[in-house]
């Protein structure tokens, strides 16, 4: 076996799953162990309960080991939660005329456009250079060998609340495990389901997990932004829940089973025999059901929209195509819907580029889990097979997000 492994880890609101996979010798990333466990200590992307978390995390990271059969030391984590915000900076360095611009003078740029001053106490993930210009002149990726006397960069900031970022720390090593990395959420979901024309035409990628829905705009080749909305489909099923005055658990079985987000793609003929407390059993018809869901879809829609559109401007110029993904993206009718309220191209994201137990990660719901492994074999971040650390890490290591995307891109041309 390869000692080239990978090791993701999704902490989700109500699922924690963990994904492992290698780099065969024909240079394909096979997936080689998955695993899942219901998370009961996560509320909208932050731990609320430390026990609980690390008890979820130990049990999918067991699984996952077991369908592997190699132990996971490190492991790569999403971050997600409503704190995940995104800034763009820019940064500034001269060039000693007669010089061409070195990797240091990069350099230069970049970390002056890193002392943006964040608000509050909070913790930065990601540092994409998104264009550099020379001189004045836009539109170049790589301005390395290049004449001038000024260069400057537009930065692409990730950052979260350093709280719930510990918590989420503390709650991962509890489990036994070290950190290699800590990835966005968003950026995550892009890499596991966009292909690299999607990634250069200008998608957005809408995340809808239980909890929350992440968002993560890529822009020539490159995320250009992220967000997190504090909206999920669990809102769906309370609104259900609460009309129908029924449990919870209940709506959210019926909806799974019968729900739809457009009222004419439900079984007209179908009444659904629904046991209200106190109250005898009565019917609804499907269509009615549909009608309690539309609206925070399309609420969920309509937010993600106006975040974007507050950083690229109108919509419709900024981006050429949608890619949905999450869980609740497979509620039947959200990509006709997703179609009407944003206008462009529409699909449901399944994760792609992965051989191995690929049918077992096919689905929406591992979108996050599966970029998490695309990441950690552009940054390099692998583990040899061995067992989990016994001893917390001293810290993280960081990955040049931008070298990153730059190997990814090469590693997705050997399948296009």
């Amino acid at each position: 076996m390869s000692e080239r492994l990978f090791a993701g880890l999704d902490v989700g609101t109500t699922k924690v799953t963990a994904v492992v996979g290698e780099v065969a010798a024909d240079g394909v990333l096979d997936v080689i162990g998955e695993g899942s466990a219901p998370s009961e200590g996560i509320r909208r992307g932050a731990v609320v309960n430390l026990e609980k978390t690390a008890e979820a995390i130990q049990k999918a990271v067991r699984a996952a080991e077991r369908v592997a059969g190699v132990g996971v030391g490190e492991v790569l984590v999403g971050v997600g939660g409503p704190q995940l915000a995104s800034v763009t900076s820019g940064g500034l360095a001269a060039i000693r005329r007669g010089q061409t611009i070195r990797p240091a003078d990069v350099e230069r740029a970049v970390e002056q456009a890193k002392a943006y001053p964040l608000e509050g106490d909070r913790e930065l993930l990601h540092v994409v250079p998104l264009e550099f210009r020379v001189d004045g002149q836009e539109g170049i990726h790589d301005p390395v060998g290049m004449t001038g006397v000024r260069l400057e960069v537009d930065v692409l900031l990730v950052s979260t609340a350093a709280g719930p970022l510990a918590n989420l720390r503390r709650a991962v090593e509890a489990a036994g495990l070290s950190i290699g990395g800590l990835v966005a959420q968003p950026y995550a979901s892009g890499l596991g389901v966009l292909t690299p024309e999607e990634e250069e035409m200008n998608t957005l990628v809408l995340d809808l997990g239980a909890g929350t829905t992440g968002i993560g705009y890529f822009k020539d080749g490159r995320l250009a932004y992220a967000g997190v909305l504090p909206l999920g489909a669990e809102l769906v099923s309370g609104d259900i829940a609460k009309l129908l005055k029924i449990p919870f658990e209940e709506a959210e079985r019926i909806k799974k089973k019968y729900g739809a987000a457009l009222p004419e793609l439900a079984d007209p003929e179908l009444v659904l025999e629904v046991s209200q407390a106190g109250h005898p059993a009565g019917g609804i018809p499907a269509p009615e059901l549909a009608r309690i869901i539309r609206p925070r879809v399309r609420e969920i829609f309509q937010l993600a929209r106006k975040a974007l559109e507050e950083r690229t401007g109108p919509l419709e110029v900024a981006v050429g195509k949608l890619v949905l993904t999450g869980g609740g993206a497979l509620l039947p009718g959200t990509e006709e819907l997703a179609r009407r309220e944003f206008g462009l191209p529409v699909r449901l994201g399944r994760p792609t580029r992965v051989e191995g137990l690929s049918d077992i990660v096919a689905s929406p719901t591992h979108a996050a889990a599966v970029g998490l492994l695309h990441y950690a074999r552009a940054s390099g971040e692998g583990t040899r097979p061995k067992k989990r650390a016994a001893k917390a890490p001293a810290g993280e290591r960081s990955a040049d997000p931008a070298a990153i995307w730059e190997k990814v891109k090469a590693f997705f041309k050997d399948f296009f």
